[in-house]
């Protein structure tokens, strides 16, 4: 018989105590970056609107409205003015909402032919700048030397009726450059609509025209309403064309009277942010308005769980003609504008075709402007405008939106309003209230590329923070957790899972940012200083010193550096994004 001791337990001596592990002192580096970036939108977005207000409604007595009065008071003709600017917005966004959505219609719902002519035609907004639109509209439209007179209308009518220096023609201008926008956001909303309905009244005895208007057009209310804002603000805030056609026949929009207003001496501040406070709760109202339409949105959605296809409309007898039709809007919004800035820039001096003017053409306008210093100090410019505004306004979108859609902080939707809020003031209004900033605070900024720089990410802020936030919002938590226990930092999950799987978003924000700086004009013109110039403020010094020649060759240079740029922008894009899905 054997016996066991039990075990007898062993007492072991403490350990030395040794130095307590050092904490982390200060905020973590995630706390830093997230607190930067509400920072810097804060900053953007409210500074320059607080000096704005300031100083329009303080004086030398304290605070007054001797402004507003110095603006539309007298013989200002500023009521005259403000029919002008809404008459011009309303006009030219009904123009492009409606030619856009039958457009779209056309695209997505029927068996039209050459459905590619009308993609291609949607780039012209993106490609091709609203200056060198207004332009190229001048040596079509002109009353004495245009085309469309001098070859098309004088022959038959033996007058020129056309005259693109008028309300009307501004209209018309701007309506066809937005609508390509419009056609694009409709078609989206096609696209996202379930056809049944449409396709039930159609077999219940419905006229195509009555199923399109108690159908179709009902269904699509939200799209119209966001696509028919979005023109709005946007033929509100244009300076191009009023500047280009308006100006030459005294009439005045809002943005044409501010900077004739800052063109006066001696220069009337008070005044000129007087009608930028008038331009800027134009646009507001607008937005406000198009919230309250659009409150009962969900009533309108069609798209759930099942699966649809739409089958196409069979145009029938009709399809040769609307065909035609396609041809005719390419052309025109295309082919005309584009193909005249080609042949004019091919002149010493402009003329309507002709043998003799096609026997004088020559090389020698784009040679001047290789030559010129002048114009390659603008494209640096504009490279590097370009490229730094979309490259901080990605980076500084991508982590806000990381902040309103992927956490639950107090006061994220308080801080996406602010990143928004830029997107209702027109960019002339903007370069108005940075000027008020940079010329009263000590900071030696003021004409200077920076202040460009802070205007274009200012103005562009809420487009970055569209592409991000859909590219977040479509990921998963389960990556970011997934990283998380496997020990990687904040800092490295936002920079090695979250960006890249958004890479696709953040890429085309930033070639949209990239091509839209390039060609941004309005708030530039208040702000840049001889030697900072940019391609868009060289070509509007070509227009003011009757170069037009000259004009067009730097304008067609300009649209091929775009689409240059673009193209490598995609490329480099498609490279990472191959590696990236490698890599995964």
């Amino acid at each position: 018989m054997t016996t066991t001791t039990p075990p007898v337990a062993v007492r072991t001596p403490p350990e030395p105590a040794g130095p307590a592990p050092r904490r982390r002192r200060g905020p973590s580096p995630q706390v830093l970056i997230v607190g930067a970036a509400i920072v810097i939108v804060g900053y953007l977005a409210v500074v320059p609107l607080a000096y704005l207000f300031h100083d329009t409604f303080t004086g030398s007595r304290g605070l007054t409205f001797g402004a507003f009065a110095r603006a539309y008071g007298g013989d200002t003709q500023a009521g005259q003015m403000m029919l002008n600017s809404l008459a011009f917005a309303v006009g030219s966004s009904a123009l492009a909402l409606v030619t856009g959505t039958v457009l779209a219609y056309v695209q997505v719902r029927t068996d039209v032919p050459f459905k590619g002519l009308l993609f291609a035609a949607s780039l012209v907004p993106l490609i091709v700048p609203g200056i060198l639109y207004a332009a190229a509209w001048i040596f079509l439209g002109d009353p004495t030397i245009g085309l469309v007179n001098t070859l098309l209308l004088r022959p038959i009518f033996g007058v020129n009726p056309v005259n693109v220096f008028s309300l009307e023609g501004m209209i018309w201008v701007q309506g066809l450059h937005l609508a390509p926008v419009a056609f694009l956001l409709m078609v989206a909303g096609f696209r996202a609509m379930d056809p049944s309905l449409e396709e039930s009244a159609a077999m219940s005895g419905a006229h195509r025209l009555t199923v399109l208007r108690r159908i179709t057009i009902p269904l699509l209310r939200p799209a119209l309403i966001s696509s028919a804002l979005l023109m709005f603000v946007q033929s509100l805030e244009s300076f191009e064309v009023p500047g280009l056609l308006g100006l030459q026949n005294n009439i005045y929009v809002f943005t044409s009277r501010i900077y004739f207003v800052l063109r006066q001496y001696p220069i009337d501040y008070g005044a000129a942010g007087a009608y930028a406070l008038g331009l800027l709760a134009i646009a507001a109202a607008g937005v406000l308005l198009s919230g309250w339409l659009q409150r009962n949105a969900r009533g309108f959605q069609t798209v759930t769980g099942k699966a649809f296809r739409p089958q196409p409309v069979h145009l029938g007898r009709a399809r040769p003609w609307v065909g035609a039709g396609v041809v005719v809007f390419f052309v025109v919004t295309v082919v005309l504008p584009v193909g005249v800035l080609v042949y004019a820039s091919l002149l010493k001096f402009y003329a309507a075709p002709s043998v003799e003017a096609i026997a004088t053409m020559t090389l020698d306008n784009y040679a001047s402007v290789i030559r010129n210093p002048l114009a390659g100090t603008a494209l640096s410019n504009s490279l590097i405008l370009g490229v730094g505004s979309a490259t901080v306004v990605m980076l500084l979108s991508a982590v806000v939106s990381w902040v309103v859609v992927r956490t639950r902080l107090p006061g994220r939707r308080v801080l996406d309003l602010l990143a928004f809020t830029p997107i209702v003031i027109p960019g002339l209004v903007l370069g108005l209230a940075l000027s008020f900033v940079y010329l009263r605070v000590p900071l030696p900024i003021y004409g200077t590329l920076f202040i460009l720089l802070i205007s274009y990410c200012t103005r562009y802020l809420p487009y970055g923070m569209r592409y991000s936030s859909s590219a977040m919002a479509q990921m998963s938590k389960e990556l970011e957790e997934s990283a998380t226990v496997f020990g990687a930092s904040w800092l490295q999950t936002f920079r090695r899972v979250l960006l890249p799987l958004a890479s696709s978003g953040v890429l085309a924000g930033w070639v949209y940012i990239l091509v839209v700086s390039f060609r941004e004009l309005s708030s530039t013109i208040l702000l840049y200083s001889p030697g900072n110039e940019v391609l868009s403020v060289l070509i509007w010094e070509q227009f003011e010193n009757g170069q037009f020649t000259t004009l067009a060759a730097l304008g067609v240079l300009m649209v091929v550096v775009l689409v240059g740029l673009v193209f490598i922008a995609y490329r480099l894009g498609a490279r990472v994004g191959l590696q990236s899905d490698t890599d995964r």
